[in-house]
């Protein structure tokens, strides 16, 4: 199949971008990478009357460091975010997902705010995105809001983006001294979706594990420093807290199998 007919529209700043979603509303859509959108488009998924291509707007084309947060513009790829040669010190989580994202000619269109916009409970980096507690940054012709990835992801493709916003950027937090990063996930082939993915971020005071591809949101719990036994309750409970339901890629039971194994495998390790 191909798209239904619409408008293409180059916009070449987010201000241009944000007066267009405002006249078109619910009927414009912002095309940045277009590897989730252009699926979405043949298979009539989606039927915008017109799309906002950010790709050229230089404004929301950084990837820069402010206020202890590495922000990440609307236009930028995941594979200049990849490139960066401090990645592994400015947020190392990172530098350990994005080999788990798609492929790399994915990654060399995909961009990281087009990602998180998309909200597919599968995906790496909006779970990164909720482990490390960033923010989402949106933008209206009416004015600016950051919101919190508990209070944007509200299900599945479903986010608190209202028609009018663009995301504008996504801010991940900076590492920490004696925090310890790690990203592990399984899928049927390397590139597929993942059927369980597991994020931590482990330091003195707390463990924070993160699990995609279970619930309809990336899911997030905290918890003191953990004993063997301790552990293994805590990501029981967790497995079962996620309500996993049965389909054509697992069963509700390998998927909390998954949370437990890949969950304690990880933690245990950054504890180590």
């Amino acid at each position: 199949m191909k798209p239904a007919e619409l408008d293409y529209i180059r916009a070449d700043s987010s201000e241009e971008a944000c007066a267009l979603l405002a006249e078109y509303g619910e009927q414009g859509r912002i095309l940045a990478g277009g590897q989730s959108l252009m699926p979405m488009l043949n298979m009539r998924l989606a039927q915008p009357r017109a799309l906002i291509d950010v790709a050229r707007a230089q404004d929301l084309a950084q990837a820069r460091i402010d206020d202890g947060m590495l922000r990440i513009g609307a236009a930028v790829t995941q594979a200049t975010v990849q490139r960066r040669t401090r990645l592994a010190q400015e947020v190392p989580l990172l530098v350990q997902a994005f080999p788990h994202i798609g492929h790399y000619q994915t990654r060399n269109r995909g961009t990281v705010c087009g990602s998180i916009a998309h909200a597919d409970p599968s995906a790496e980096l909006p779970l990164c995105l909720a482990v490390l507690g960033g923010q989402i940054a949106l933008r209206s012709a009416s004015g600016r809001r950051t919101l919190a990835p508990a209070q944007f992801f509200q299900g599945p493709l479903t986010t608190a983006r209202r028609p009018d916003e663009l995301v504008e950027d996504v801010r991940f937090p900076l590492a920490r001294p004696g925090e310890r990063h790690g990203f592990t996930e399984v899928a049927m082939r390397h590139g597929d979706f993942a059927i369980v993915s597991v994020a931590a971020m482990v330091s003195a005071e707390e463990i924070r594990l993160g699990v995609g591809g279970v619930a309809s949101i990336p899911w997030v719990r905290r918890w003191p420093r953990l004993g063997d036994n301790d552990l293994d309750d805590a990501l029981n409970q967790l497995a079962w807290e996620l309500e996993a339901h049965d389909d054509l890629h697992a069963s509700a039971a390998y998927r909390r199998h998954l949370v437990r194994t890949l969950g304690k495998r990880l933690v245990v390790e950054l504890q180590g």
